[in-house]
């Protein structure tokens, strides 16, 4: 069986397991349906790449959990044209599905070794992504303010300048908790002093490091 048309098929039984599982988001889904996530996973386990699962990538990360990327993603209610700063760029896969659905993406890494080779693998794919090496805690003043921010790492609290680079009834998702175990939080900045917070279920992510986060 030709590999392309196996692993299409596989995405399309996730995208159908995905909506079971309450991803209602159509845009989300399609998004889904068109990233091939096992191009952003070792070659080694390209054949897990469609289990609804997390798996490790290089320097002890992850790629997350495809329901976790639909979930968050969902949260943010992404729209064609809104600039989108994203916080641990890792694989790319998260960048990958917010291109999809049409959103300006911008996303701060930690590690060096991780963004030089997630920003070209996503060059190749055809991604346009904009990408610092940098404390992501710290957001990227540059390009503020941006209509969504949406964290991929863990922190314990919500990192102020984040905050500050959020555009008024601007949306930010990012897990909040211990280095154990966080709830998800969906912010929206009614303006510069005022915040509709929701708090959703349990999830587990890799440490957001940084001034605002987490220390090494």
């Amino acid at each position: 069986m030709d590999k392309e048309f196996k692993f299409r098929g596989l995405r399309e039984k996730l995208v159908k397991e995905l909506a079971k599982k309450g991803i209602t988001d159509t845009e989300v889904l399609a998004a889904i349906q068109k990233v091939k996530r096992h191009l952003f996973v070792d070659e080694l386990l390209m054949d897990s790449a469609y289990e609804d699962r997390a798996l490790p990538i290089i320097l002890n990360q992850t790629i997350s959990q495809p329901y976790t990327v639909a979930f968050q993603t969902q949260l943010l209610e992404v729209k064609k044209g809104l600039k989108v700063l994203e916080i641990g760029l890792g694989s790319g896969y998260q960048a990958a599905v917010l291109c999809e659905m049409g959103a300006i993406v911008f996303s701060v890494e930690r590690l060096k070794e991780i963004a030089l080779l997630t920003k070209e693998k996503l060059k190749i794919l055809g991604y346009d992504v904009q990408i610092k090496i940098g404390d992501g805690t710290l957001g990227w003043q540059t390009f503020a303010p941006y209509d969504r921010i949406l964290v991929t790492a863990a922190s314990p609290s919500i990192p102020e300048p984040l905050l500050k680079q959020l555009n008024i009834n601007g949306i930010m998702v990012i897990p909040v908790g211990d280095r154990e175990i966080q709830k998800m939080y969906k912010v929206i900045k009614k303006d510069d002093n005022a915040y509709e917070t929701k708090v959703y279920d349990e999830f587990k992510f890799v440490p957001l490091i940084g001034d605002k986060g987490w220390k090494l």
